[in-house]
């Protein structure tokens, strides 16, 4: 029995130091029985692949970078080429629009000629405008070009609304313009002034005109001196002498006496003389006197 039981217990049995013999024996490797490495394969230390995968990444960033330099290079020569190709075409066509009445379209484009040499985009647009505005008949010009080759101008010619002086002309804000058709519009009104007085000149006109509308009365002349004295001559040849001063308040002494005791005498009446603080100096024609050899014969 009991070595039965020695038996089936194996190494429990054993010596403590045999049973700690056998086990390192079993656990000391075979020498010469070590594991051996794959065969073609080294070790790399840790991270050894690393710098490799570094540098082909920085080259592909470089390559990517070149193709973009090289890319906007090409567009930008190719911008280039079409900006220079552009500026040097010329002008084909010149376009001139608005209400020419005074005013030759072949005129204005032989004005403007000479400053399109240089081609479409070398043209100097506030230079041809200014030029075509110094015209005699031409108040406002609008120049600009049409892609890809034309000129557009649209003009506004001078509306004349008194003479000025012996061959010059107003406009409704009081410039002075000549023109060599001075004859075509003799039945202006005529202005006179000293130099400098046309802009006011022709306010107090525009001003007097509105008021005698309603009168039917019209003005023919209407002059100041170098005092400011303002005088005017209405259709028929009435004269009025308004002074420098109270304008308004003289014209509407004149609208109310003309209204009440001239409008029946109108041709009778030589002067009006507002220049008083209160009331008016009217002055008569003097009668036709008949010739006595007629009066005779009757």
């Amino acid at each position: 029995m009991a070595g039965l039981l020695r038996k089936k217990t194996g190494d429990a049995g054993m010596r403590p130091e045999r049973r700690d013999a056998r086990a390192g024996a079993r656990r000391k490797p075979a020498k010469g029985r070590g594991r051996r490495a794959p065969q073609g394969a080294t070790r790399n230390p840790v991270g050894a692949d690393k710098p490799q995968g570094r540098v082909s990444g920085q080259s592909s960033v470089w390559l990517n970078r070149l193709l973009i330099l090289l890319g906007a290079g090409v567009v930008l020569t190719a911008a280039v080429k079409a900006f220079i190709t552009v500026q040097s075409l010329p002008v084909q066509r010149i376009s001139v629009t608005g209400e020419l009445e005074h005013t030759q379209a072949q005129a204005v484009q032989d004005m403007v000629q000479p400053g399109l040499v240089g081609g479409f985009l070398n043209a100097d647009l506030q230079q041809i405008r200014r030029q075509l505005e110094g015209l005699p008949w031409i108040y406002e010009a609008t120049v600009r070009r049409k892609w890809p080759n034309a000129l557009e101008i649209h003009v506004v010619e001078e509306l004349p609304i008194a003479r000025w002086g012996q061959d010059g002309f107003l406009n409704h804000e009081g410039g002075v313009f000549r023109s060599e058709k001075a004859g075509d519009w003799d039945a202006l009104p005529r202005l006179l002034g000293p130099k400098g007085s046309a802009k006011t000149l022709v306010e107090r006109y525009q001003r007097l005109v509105e008021i005698l509308a309603p009168l039917n009365l019209a003005v023919e002349q209407l002059a100041v001196d170098e005092r400011g004295q303002l005088e005017a001559v209405l259709a028929g040849g009435m004269q009025l002498s308004l002074g420098s001063d109270d304008f308004l308040e003289r014209m509407r002494r004149f609208t109310g006496i003309y209204r009440t005791e001239l409008a029946a005498r109108q041709a009778e009446v030589a002067r009006v003389d507002l220049r008083y603080e209160s009331g008016v100096a009217v002055a008569f024609k003097e009668p036709v006197q008949a010739d006595p050899s007629q009066v005779a014969g009757i």
